[in-house]
């Protein structure tokens, strides 16, 4: 048993007094819980379907340039909506937009089908104030506050927490987005978001093609293949991110985040997860040259279009005083 496992059992063997904060992250509520579990299912299931189906047809010679694109091109702009809503101007509030500009990514946010706005907000926050320790929603190391690892730590971390069916407190987590009209109506209409973002690439494939099969490749490649990769995508930070790669910054004892250098273009900069951890407000999280973040690339466009303003970055300072911090003999 390692020194990180060792942490986390001691911290799952606390007394009920100590972990009464720990109740509070979720809300308890069985029936609330066997309803995200149904959801669960179809979320991970049906886009599995469409990468089987996906599979078939390349091996029968049946995708061409109209399926490769509608893809990509979905694939990029909803995650820019996951990358730069959700993540960094939502949850962490990198920047200021202005309010269309700040619907348009919730919308588009959605459309990978990861959860509603505020669940997906509240999850992530409650995995920051928790990263890596009893908590944390989805951390390869600890799973519902007991000590994880290993394959099962992987696969917890990567999909298997869906189905835990736990809900994360967003007025604890997500007041803010609460008390905001748009963004609750954007969270309520969840499900119309996720099926215009498959129809919409179904439409375009009939187009196309001018046929119905061709309005089937479209909601095939452009919907259920995109929202594959979409998740994996994503998931793919909570899981190899957390075990995998470099840690040139301090984030604590506990916290395991990594930059994987893989993962960054795929995932349109997010793959730098430990600059993320050590600086989470920061709009920008390629801090060297060398690190690509096309997601801050869309914030400094939008920025010189006058779309959003008080982007926030690091001092070179204090990225150089963060990585002094780092324990002596501890990891890279």
């Amino acid at each position: 048993m390692n020194a990180q496992t060792q942490n986390l059992s001691a911290a799952a063997r606390m007394p009920p007094s100590r972990r009464v904060g720990l109740d509070r992250l979720t809300i308890q509520n069985e029936k609330l819980r066997a309803t995200q579990r149904r959801f669960a299912y179809p979320t991970v299931l049906l886009p599995t379907l469409g990468l089987a189906i996906a599979a078939v047809e390349v091996a029968a010679g049946l995708v061409g340039a109209m399926e490769v694109t509608l893809a990509l091109a979905m694939y990029a702009v909803t995650m820019l909506g996951n990358t730069v809503g959700l993540h960094r101007h939502l949850t962490h509030r990198a920047f200021s937009a202005h309010p269309w500009v700040r619907a348009v990514l919730a919308v588009l946010g959605s459309m990978t089908a990861q959860g509603p706005v505020i669940n997906w907000v509240a999850n992530h926050r409650r995995h920051h104030g928790n990263s890596d320790q009893p908590g944390d929603p989805h951390s390869p190391y600890v799973n519902q506050g007991g000590p994880s690892g290993g394959w099962r730590g992987f696969w917890h971390a990567h999909f298997e927490w869906m189905f835990d069916g736990e809900i994360t407190n967003a007025v604890l987590f997500a007041k803010d987005l609460l008390r905001d009209p748009v963004i609750v109506r954007i969270n309520r209409q969840y499900l119309f978001w996720v099926t215009l973002g498959l129809v919409l690439p179904a439409v375009i494939g009939g187009w196309w093609a001018g046929s119905w099969f061709g309005a089937f490749q479209g909601f095939l490649w452009g919907g259920l293949v995109r929202v594959a990769m979409n998740q994996h995508a994503a998931w793919s930070i909570s899981s190899f991110a957390h075990l995998f790669g470099s840690r040139p910054y301090d984030t604590g004892a506990h916290e395991q985040s990594r930059n994987l250098a893989l993962l960054a273009l795929p995932i349109l900069g997010e793959g730098w997860h430990n600059n993320h951890h050590a600086f989470p407000n920061c709009a920008v999280v390629g801090f060297e040259w060398w690190q690509v973040d096309p997601s801050a690339w869309l914030i400094r466009l939008l920025e010189r279009c006058g779309l959003v303003w008080d982007v926030k970055g690091v001092p070179p300072a204090e990225l150089r005083r963060q990585k002094l911090r780092r324990p002596a003999g501890a990891r890279a």
